[in-house]
């Protein structure tokens, strides 16, 4: 971190003043070089001069940590955190170690404020509570430098922490309370901020099994999405719109929305949703078509080297193993289950549900090699992971998965 006059010369040198030039009729150009230097100590007479020759606060000069230094900081931080790694622990823990030096000087303004925002939100994955109660100061700091919609998106990720946890019911109780806040502010009439509390409502809604209540809102989100022509979250909304449909057989309205994402990722080069597609086409022929043949042709005639699937890489895995199992080459498919990871970005329950599908499919692969303690190892991990899980497609195969195991003994 920079001494005072490190912070003069580093602002006089980026402004291209000479020593002259920022001396003026005030000070003498030796008097400031020893300034510079840490050999002189400026009255405050003579800093507010300083202050006013390189056009800055004096806050500037004072702060051990001048704004462009967090600024750089903020860029780096930034940088990691976008790296498309959907597996980030590692990117997390340098963040948290980049800034952790700073924390202590960090007391106000908008690049202080914004560092503790992303600071706060690192801390969720390791010590939630701490987390909590940073990003509770950090949304009051935003409020004070009347930034109203950075203070909404701090409380939508203080829903967002408890959700991390597996907290659904807590996870939707916070993130109404926080809206509640924000409705009853008359300043807050921002239309993006708006669409983020709706989409996270109605995946929050989903967690608990409240599914009229998410169908509500996530429809009146798309809809003031087209009134408006407002693009923030409608590629999510449409995954999530056809992901149920699908889940509830309902084949017409799943087609309708994935060709409206179609027509999104087209129009904003999206390719998060251009997998997402190919992915529900494999997962839809897998999964509730059983048309194992079909999904071996699909997947062989969609480049994956298209698109950017690092969100979606085990979710291929899975099915990619659905489809080796389907075709009856178990040995292989078996093996390629076992590589299947849950991401660390997934927790919704759903999501997971997909996911502890994998040792149902483990077992059926053991019951196919005649190893059966196996098997019935595999498929009781399946029913202790999907025994809180809310009731879908993905729950039922597990417990049927499990009653055909249980005869073989």
């Amino acid at each position: 971190m920079s001494t005072l006059g490190e912070r003069i010369r580093t602002l006089r040198k980026q402004q291209k003043l000479t020593l002259e030039n920022l001396a003026g009729t005030e000070l003498t150009k030796g008097m400031l070089s020893l300034i510079e230097n840490n050999k002189a100590n400026p009255s405050m007479e003579s800093l507010n001069y300083i202050a006013s020759q390189l056009g800055v606060e004096l806050t500037e000069l004072l702060e051990e940590i001048s704004g462009q230094e967090l600024r750089n900081v903020i860029d780096q931080a930034e940088l990691l955190l976008n790296t498309k790694n959907y597996e980030f622990a590692d990117e997390i823990e340098q963040v948290k170690n980049l800034i952790e030096p700073y924390i202590p000087k960090l007391t106000q303004g908008y690049e202080a404020t914004r560092l503790l925002d992303i600071y706060g939100r690192c801390l969720a994955y390791s010590s939630p509570d701490e987390s909590v109660a940073l990003l509770k100061k950090v949304a009051r700091m935003y409020e004070d430098l009347h930034l109203i919609t950075k203070s909404a998106d701090i409380g939508r990720n203080l829903a967002i922490i408890p959700f991390m946890n597996h907290h659904y019911q807590v996870a939707l109780d916070v993130l109404l309370e926080e809206r509640k806040k924000l409705e009853d502010n008359p300043l807050w009439v921002d239309p993006l901020s708006r669409m983020d509390y709706d989409y996270l409502e109605a995946v929050l809604y989903f967690a608990v099994g409240k599914n009229e209540e998410a169908i509500q809102v996530m429809n009146d989100a798309i809809l003031y999405c087209n009134e408006h022509k407002i693009f923030k979250q409608i590629d999510n909304l449409f995954r999530l719109a056809s992901a149920h449909a699908m889940m509830e057989g309902n084949i017409e309205r799943k087609d309708y929305y994935l060709k409206k994402l179609e027509a999104y990722s087209e129009f904003a080069d999206d390719e998060d949703s251009k997998a997402f597609i190919h992915y529900a086409n494999l997962h839809y022929l897998n999964t509730y078509k059983k048309m194992y043949i079909e999904a071996d042709a699909l997947y062989h005639k969609y480049s994956l080297d298209q698109v950017n699937i690092k969100l979606f890489t085990h979710y291929f895995q899975l099915e990619r193993a659905k489809t080796l199992y389907g075709l009856g080459r178990v040995t292989e498919a078996l093996e390629k289950f076992i590589e299947v990871k849950i991401p660390d970005v997934v927790h919704h329950p759903i999501d997971l549900s997909i996911f502890y599908e994998k040792d149902a499919y483990i077992a059926l692969c053991y019951l196919e090699l005649n190893q059966v303690e196996k098997a019935v190892f595999a498929v009781k991990v399946a029913m202790t992971n999907i025994e809180k899980m809310p009731d879908t497609p993905y729950k039922k195969f597990i417990h049927t998965t499990h009653e055909k195991v249980m005869m073989r003994l």
